[in-house]
């Protein structure tokens, strides 16, 4: 049987009785903790993952058959920001194309991309 003691909780600060190890008197403020403590980290992770999705749906919706050419111009018009992909895949050639999940691009020279999908 697992030893009762009285211990502070982390959050809020009030007494409570439970387990030893217990540090929260409360679901809501075990989750209302860790929330506070992630909020910086996990405000970063989104803006990330915000940014990444945004890349993908223009690279989506400029290349809706698998394949085409679009120019450096028409994606940063789009909002497109090259700073952000998910992976670099280079073909045997040494070919380098950058993909937002499943929607990829490389550069044709000249402002010009090349959109592809990975199958």
């Amino acid at each position: 049987m697992p030893e009762i003691s009285t211990g502070t909780c982390l959050e809020c600060g009030i007494l409570f009785r439970g387990r030893k190890d217990k540090k929260f008197c409360s679901d809501h403020c075990r989750i209302a903790y860790n929330n506070r403590i992630n909020r910086d980290e996990t405000s970063y992770v989104r803006t990330i993952n915000n940014v990444l999705r945004r890349n993908r749906r223009i690279l989506r919706e400029l290349n809706p058959e698998g394949k085409c050419r679009v120019s450096y111009d028409r994606l940063r018009a789009s909002g497109f920001d090259f700073r952000y992909f998910t992976t670099i895949y280079t073909n045997r050639d040494g070919v380098q194309y950058f993909y937002c999940y499943d929607q990829g691009y490389r550069s044709l020279g000249k402002d010009a991309y090349l959109l592809v999908i990975k199958k």
